[in-house]
């Protein structure tokens, strides 16, 4: 026979309700919980503040407390949203709108859980949501800055790397002059070279935040494409004094994907291997898979630390390693490559182990 409950088992039991309540109301972000029906079980003040809601939602069905809006301004199903939630999960370009028509932006986190509460199973979902309407407007600001900035800096660094090129070529032809100046284009020309590059990693960056990058599809031919990646580096490999040399499957077909992103991501993959490997190889490979092509970037670098690789593909992140820190960066590089990867339907692999080198593949598939 099963013993009732003691009341010193439901006092301690009672108390750690309270211990929970308190710390969930504590909390400045909107928290809800619901059980499988997808209806309130509990929540904090902070959600009710978000919901506009004054009254008691415990027991409300979610789908008519939050109605939510894509950024395409598209009704969300709140209740096949969080239903269909295997993992945590969190998103920030929702949209919330009232009843009034005012509307705000909202990060939404979505995690299912099994905590036991609720009176329909043991089972349910806790869902965070916070105001970033603010946060998004500063956001706005600054692709709309850097939009513009890099735009505007196009014409005069394609002027100074016409000019500086001009007058290399000019003392190119004057073997009297001070061996000091050609030094000093050079440098200057290698500068302005890297600055072109930063403001086209701006420009990408900032259309890509803005939902402004779009797909023109076309035949890919991948053999070509790698030749002439080939021809593209081989110079700048041998000045570090690295063999550059690609291997390829002799059964690679035709591709339909953008030539344009997926040129842009092989190319961030062997500027990066070049830029952080001093001694050995650079190895570009493409091979056949089911519906699309892998192509692999291998090099025997300096690779990259297990934590480094959590956040490599951040933005503007740079690794502390000093060797690193030694060469010039934005930090920009891989993230647009992870947002032209999304674009593409494209998946990224990354193998490193540190002072052996490091491998970076992705998955191009055929995009009909």
């Amino acid at each position: 026979m099963h013993k009732k409950p003691t009341a010193k088992i439901a006092t301690a039991v009672a108390l750690e309700h309270e211990r929970l309540e308190s710390l969930i109301g504590s909390m400045a972000d909107g928290v809800i919980a619901v059980d499988d029906a997808i209806r309130v079980v509990i929540y904090n003040g902070a959600a009710l503040n978000i919901l506009d809601v004054n009254d008691t939602i415990k027991d409300q069905p979610l789908k008519k407390l939050l109605r939510l809006y894509d950024k395409n301004g598209q009704p969300v199903d709140t209740e096949s949203l969080v239903k269909n939630t295997t993992r945590a999960t969190s998103n920030r370009d929702y949209q919330l709108h009232y009843e009034d028509g005012s509307r705000i932006n909202l990060y939404l986190s979505v995690a299912p859980v099994h905590l036991g509460y609720g009176s329909k199973g043991d089972h349910g979902y806790v869902i965070l949501v916070r105001d970033i309407t603010h946060e998004k407007s500063l956001e706005e600001e600054r692709d709309e800055f850097i939009s513009v900035v890099s735009h505007e800096l196009r014409t005069p660094i394609a002027i100074a790397e016409g000019n500086v090129s001009n007058a290399q070529f000019i003392i190119g032809r004057d073997h009297t002059t001070n061996p000091a100046i050609a030094d000093a284009l050079k440098v200057a020309h290698d500068q302005i070279i890297f600055l072109a590059s930063m403001v086209n990693d701006l420009s990408t960056l900032s259309r890509a935040e803005r939902g402004k990058l779009t797909l023109e599809l076309s035949d890919i031919n991948p053999h070509k494409l790698i030749s002439d990646l080939m021809g593209s580096y081989t110079k700048e490999a041998e000045a570090k004094g690295l063999k550059l040399r690609s291997d390829l499957s002799p059964h690679l077909e035709v591709l339909s994907s953008s030539e344009l992103y997926v040129r842009e991501i092989l190319q961030n993959f062997i500027t990066n291997a070049l830029k952080y490997t001093e001694r050995g190889s650079v190895v570009v490979g493409a091979y056949p898979k089911e519906n699309g092509v892998e192509f692999t970037v291998t090099d025997t670098g300096i690779g990259i630390s297990k934590a480094d690789q959590e956040r490599v593909f951040d933005k503007f992140y740079r690794s502390e390693d000093f060797r690193t820190r030694a060469t010039s960066g934005t930090g920009l590089g891989l993230y647009v490559t992870l947002k032209l990867a999304r674009l593409l339907h494209a998946e990224i692999s990354l193998e490193s182990t540190l002072d052996k080198g490091s491998t970076f593949s992705i998955f191009i598939p055929n995009l009909h």
